[in-house]
């Protein structure tokens, strides 16, 4: 050891002295510091948009582990606060808790669905597990839910108002159904629970959109795609250059059963071929079946529900439903699958006689449902969806149509930004203008399907408004419309033109957010509500005054003739025995899978799903669910499990509600602001029975969804 410490200070003098006989060469500069982590603070951008010109894939991850680390501090600091539990320091300091944490998830699981790629896949792969640890922290801390329990027995004196009321109701709720109660051994096993199900649910995401692009159809005859117009043919040929198949074709798969082009394919053996891609693609045994993951996705919510005490899953998610049990769910999809399949029975008769009078001689299979439908309908109807089209070119739906509309009902202008940075190219984003010109949020709309984007449409929020955090909303709606070739328009069928109207809807659902909490802001409603405000929406559409202001021919400038929406109009109810079938029985299977118990043994999910739908008396052959098990991302990931009759259910009420509204007047400014104060500014502030009792002046009745279906008469108040 001495003689090692010579040799150092030895060899540290030599140094010395060399070091004085020379001129030391400049230092170099210092490498300048990182940027800061974008996520770290709030944004500067107005409204504190995300500023996805400073976002990296790099820094979602890092994001999200310091913002779990500095979540779990505020947390603690909540839980071992010497002072008494009050509402403001244990369930008003939980809502400002995880700043951090919201802002990068709320992007990371937005770009995740709309605009994926493997390295976020990777991040969400890894993260998925620490973060549903993370939930069960907060949630299984016993000397948190001490605090949350003792202001839930003393609730009746606190004098809290409704929302407040409403937040202590949630927060208990949450704390019980994430196992507070549970004891030691049963919170490890509800924790290890939520670990299995987190990374199953995000293996299956994975799976689904991979699956979905591989199952596209390529084509190598141009011969085979007779009936498709000049711009889809096009787009189909587009779309094989870019996966490196110059001189052939490509389809790809949209996430429900049916698919766009199925009505236009002329050649049989083109649409059994699309449709079998879809109705397979993610059950053909390789690396993207994603069975074996939902059987166990299942059993798992079967054990998890019994050990806090429910008898099954939908038991235990129905509980804060509007709903409220299994049986009430079911009670009300029971009585529309009769009638459902009835009507869907006589419409297929009538397309199996249109088969054989252009000379088919094929038994009706579900990939020839579309096509001969539409030749029925132009024969009772004179309506052809080609010639509908032209009417409605996207930017025209949107500006003239879905904020027209808006700025009628509830006084709201829009103006483009293009100066604040997207996450795609194809995103718009718009600041929105309250009646009285002051800022109410900002919208982003990203229409165009990719490959890299989850199936389906739907609405979600960057920011969420609070006015105890000084935030208004951020919001944005995310659709799969049909891209056309470069210089050709974006037309939309009038089902793609009611998916803009319905996502609009969950937009104004939460741009209208009034509350003080963003747990109970705006759509942080239950799901059987939550599509109500959106269903509801999707009746300006076809408002006379609304559609001569956007329905104008890309080409010829001509408004749509009277003649044309005559048409559309009495065709409103063909085909509902079909759509609301295929919606019913896909509800069915859900709440099938949803009833299982703990007992039961892991299921095959084809034998399965056939006897769901038979039990349920939806096995309908030439009418398959809108979703099969092994696609039905709505009940695996989605959180719609035991829900997706949440749809229908949010139909009756849209239906009562605008029944209310034809009767007092239909589209005004009054009647906008009194939906807007009842049912659209209240979040979730107030049972939701009540609050649509305060709007209507009843409980819901299913008579006007039944009317408006097609399947009863209709009634001469509406």
């Amino acid at each position: 050891m001495a003689r090692f410490r010579s040799a150092f200070l030895g060899a540290a003098a030599v140094l010395t002295l060399a070091a004085c006989s020379t001129t030391p060469p400049p230092a170099p500069p210092a490498p300048p510091p990182p940027p800061p982590n974008p996520f770290a603070e709030a944004s500067s951008l107005p409204l504190q948009a995300p500023d996805f010109s400073r976002i990296k894939d790099s820094d979602y991850q890092p994001a999200m582990e310091e913002g779990m680390k500095r979540q779990l501090a505020e947390v603690d600091a909540i839980a071992t606060n010497p002072a008494a539990p009050t509402f403001e320091n244990t369930i008003a300091a939980m809502e400002k808790s995880g700043a951090m944490l919201t802002r990068v998830s709320k992007v990371f699981f937005a770009l995740t669905a709309a605009n994926t790629n493997e390295t976020l896949q990777k991040v969400k792969a890894e993260e998925a597990p620490k973060l549903a640890a993370h939930h069960d922290a907060i949630f299984m801390n016993p000397k948190l839910f001490a605090r949350v329990e003792a202001l839930w027995n003393a609730r009746v004196g606190l004098k809290l108002d409704p929302e407040e009321s409403t937040l202590l109701e949630v927060y208990y709720h949450n704390f019980v159904a994430s196992g507070a109660k549970l004891d030691d051994a049963g919170k490890a096993r509800l924790a290890d629970i939520n670990k299995q199900m987190s990374t199953l649910q995000t293996t299956y995401d994975e799976k689904l959109l991979a699956a979905t692009k591989a199952g596209a159809l390529v084509v190598d005859d141009k011969a085979k795609l007779a009936g498709l117009d000049e711009g889809g043919i096009a787009a189909a040929a587009k779309r094989a250059e870019e996966r490196g198949l110059a001189g052939k074709w490509v389809i790809p798969l949209i996430n429900t059963t049916q698919q766009p082009s199925l009505q236009d394919l002329a050649d049989r053996d083109t649409r059994k071929a699309l449709f079998e891609n879809g109705w397979t693609r993610t059950e053909k045994g390789d690396a993207n079946d994603t069975r074996d993951t939902i059987a166990t996705i299942a059993q798992l919510r079967a054990e998890k529900a019994a050990l806090l005490g429910y008898p099954n899953w939908a038991a235990y998610v129905l509980e804060d439903q509007m709903a409220k049990t299994p049986e009430a769910a079911e009670g009300f999809l029971n009585k529309l699958g009769p009638a459902a399949v009835k009507k869907a029975k006589v419409e297929a008769r009538d397309i199996q006689k249109m088969i054989a009078k252009t000379g088919g001689k094929f038994k009706l299979a579900p990939y020839d449902w579309d096509r001969y439908a539409e030749m029925v309908r132009k024969a009772k109807y004179d309506l052809d969806e080609n010639s509908v089209k032209p009417y409605f070119e996207m930017k025209s739906v949107l500006e003239n149509g879905v904020f027209f509309a808006a700025n009628k009902l509830y006084g709201l202008t829009f103006k483009e930004r293009k100066d604040i940075p997207v996450y795609h190219p194809d995103v718009r984003v718009f600041e929105v203008f309250d009646k009285d010109g002051s800022t109410l949020g900002l919208m982003y709309f990203d229409w165009f399907k990719r490959d890299n984007k989850q199936g389906g449409a739907w609405m979600d929020t960057f920011v969420d408004q609070s006015t105890v955090l000084g935030m208004k909303p951020v919001v944005f709606n995310v659709c799969n419309f049909a891209k056309p070739a470069e210089g050709q328009p974006a037309l939309l069928s009038f089902d793609d033109v009611t998916t803009a109207f319905h996502e609009f809807g969950h937009a104004l659902h939460g741009l209208f957010a009034s509350q003080k909490y963003p747990t109970v802001s705006g759509s942080a409603t239950a799901r059987d509500f939550v599509e109500y405000p959106s269903q509801f929406n999707e009746h300006w559409a076809l408002d006379p005054i609304v559609l001569k202001n956007y329905a104008i021919h890309y080409k010829t400038h001509e408004v749509i003739p009277d003649s044309l929406v005559k048409k559309i109009k009495k065709a409103a109810t063909f085909n509902q025995g079909y759509s609301l079938t295929e919606i019913v029985a896909a509800a069915q299977l859900d709440m099938q899978w949803a009833l299982r118990a703990k007992t039961d043994p892991k299921a095959d999910v084809d034998a399965f799903e056939k006897a769901a739908l038979e039990k349920t008396h939806m096995a309908v052959a030439e009418v398959p669910p809108r979703y099969r098990s092994s696609y039905f991302t709505h009940v695996w990931t989605l959180g719609y499990s035991a829900g997706y009759y949440a749809y229908l259910w949010a139909e009756m009420l849209d239906h009562d509600t605008y029944a209310w509204f034809e009767k007092h007047g239909g589209l005004t400014a009054e009647n906008g602001q009194r939906y807007r104060d009842l049912i659209l500014s209240r979040g979730h502030t107030m049972d939701y029975g009540t609050m649509f009792r305060a709007f209507y002046g009843k409980d819901p009745e299913i008579g006007p969804l039944l009317e408006n279906r097609g399947l009863k008469a209709p009634s001469k108040k509406h």
